[in-house]
């Protein structure tokens, strides 16, 4: 029997604690997303993806993430990558086709997607993952941060690893529709009211610089539009008139306002459906 009342206490603290994180069997699973409360490494049976070779406009981008991709699952020096720029031109779905494509070759290479809210966990992440016999993409997808936000501060551990360093083991891969992380008016606030407006604004710019690899993504031509669809349409064996094609496509685009990979991705599940073909 307990008598103290702090030993009680610390007893009921330890009872209702989480349990530690078990060590991951990474050789379970190619993907895993990383969730809190409690900490645990979800495996992903199947990744939501799409063909590396599928994906148009992007060539610049694809060769130079694949390269560093190639070079860190090879165990060599490779930088973080903040892929920014137009929505819907295929940010993301580079990150996973990418992984896909090097994974073929080299077996040990796991991507761990890190969702923007539980970044301030990142150090509880990076100290499972750091002496795993793996190498692993830290995936973060759409980040941002606005107003009155410190959770950028978070990133840092990631970009620069403290007095410990980035685990070897560990790259950093982002998506964001903003070059700089932060929106235009935070930056100009920080301009208008800090004492030193230039080392305020500084801070909140100076994290897409750490960063090794800009990768810039913007808004596709009607060429591209249509040859995105017609590489789906050729993948999915999905037969179809050109001139009919590229009228239903045109007409699509102009309904939602916009023209983009995923636009032309939405507009082939609706022509898929019509024609009975499943994806």
């Amino acid at each position: 029997m307990i008598d103290d009342p702090l030993d009680r206490i610390a007893a009921a603290l330890e009872r209702i604690s989480p349990a530690p994180l078990e060590a991951p069997d990474f050789d379970g699973a190619g993907a895993f997303v990383w969730q809190t409360g409690p900490d645990q490494l979800v495996p992903v049976p199947k990744v939501s993806k799409i063909d590396l070779d599928l994906l148009v406009g992007v060539d610049r981008a694809r060769d130079t993430l694949l390269a560093n991709t190639a070079q860190f699952a090879a165990g060599l020096p490779a930088n973080n990558a903040l892929l920014w720029g137009a929505r819907g031109m295929g940010k993301s779905s580079l990150v996973k086709a990418v992984h896909a494509h090097v994974q073929a070759t080299h077996s040990a290479l796991r991507i761990v997607e890190l969702q923007r809210e539980d970044l301030p966990s990142v150090g509880r992440l990076l100290a499972h993952l750091r002496d795993a016999p793996h190498r692993f993409i830290l995936f973060c997808d759409d980040l941002s941060f606005g107003n009155d936000d410190a959770q950028y501060k978070s990133l840092k551990a990631v970009l620069d690893g403290g007095i410990e360093g980035r685990p070897d083991n560990v790259v950093l891969y982002a998506t964001s529709n903003r070059r700089h992380l932060m929106p235009r008016d935070m930056i100009e606030n920080e301009r208008g009211s800090a004492i030193n407006p230039a080392e305020a604004v500084e801070e909140k710019v100076s994290l897409s610089d750490r960063f090794g690899l800009w990768l810039g993504f913007h808004a596709c031509d009607q060429q591209q539009y249509l040859e995105m669809i017609q590489g789906y349409c050729d993948a999915h064996e999905v037969d179809i008139d050109p001139a009919t094609l590229q009228a239903e496509a045109i007409e699509w685009q102009a309904t939602r306002g916009s023209r983009s990979g995923r636009v032309a991705w939405q507009y082939f599940v609706d022509l898929a459906g019509r024609r009975g073909v499943t994806l």
